[in-house]
């Protein structure tokens, strides 16, 4: 009899320390890559990347196939694009202040950007693709340089993080949570 009694104490108590539990597996969204905390910190000057190849001028592109085109897979099955590892480490911004990809005559000509940054802050695009996209009433788009980067990039449902660029003034970075990479973006405007 007192086994029977222990039996139905037990189970309530174990079911309800098991609901208690999902929240801590479920901040992993789903599987996706933990989003970063906070961008990255400011080169103190340019370098060459650490990785396979030497820095080109803008990615490898069908009209120009004779440009090189730099390796970002810093470990076997991460994306051959700038990403975050681990939410800590940013892969491919690396290149300083000084990179011309991202020189702007005029930063921030359409204002600032203030939505709110980081990830308290998650987005979900509503339409357009790279040249002109949109969320919450906020239009953007990607560098030039930064095209080859997003193809898989869902521009009507995908959730983004935006993030200050601490090297190129008038560019921010826009953290793609499914696939854990990152474009350099430009606030056009509300």
């Amino acid at each position: 009899m007192k086994n029977v009694q222990l039996t139905q104490i037990a189970q309530p108590i174990l079911l309800a320390l098991l609901l208690l539990s999902i929240p801590a597996f479920a901040q992993n969204r789903g599987g996706h890559p933990p989003i970063p905390s906070r961008g990255p910190a400011p080169m103190r000057q340019a370098q060459q990347p650490a990785h396979n190849a030497p820095m080109p001028s803008a990615p490898a592109r069908a009209d120009n196939p004779t440009q090189a085109q730099r390796n970002y897979v810093d470990q076997p099955g991460h994306p051959d694009a700038p990403h975050v590892d681990n939410g800590k480490t940013w892969v491919g911004h690396d290149t300083g202040r000084d990179d011309p990809r991202y020189h702007v005559d005029q930063p921030f000509a359409h204002g600032r950007f203030t939505g709110g940054f980081g990830r308290s802050h998650v987005w979900v695009l509503a339409g357009g693709g790279p040249s002109r996209f949109w969320f919450n009433g906020w239009y953007w788009d990607v560098a030039a340089a930064d095209l080859a980067f997003c193809d898989g990039w869902f521009w009507d449902s995908d959730q983004i993080v935006i993030y200050d660029d601490p090297d190129h003034p008038g560019w921010y970075l826009a953290y793609n949570v499914r696939l854990g990479t990152y474009v350099h973006v430009e606030y056009l405007g509300a």
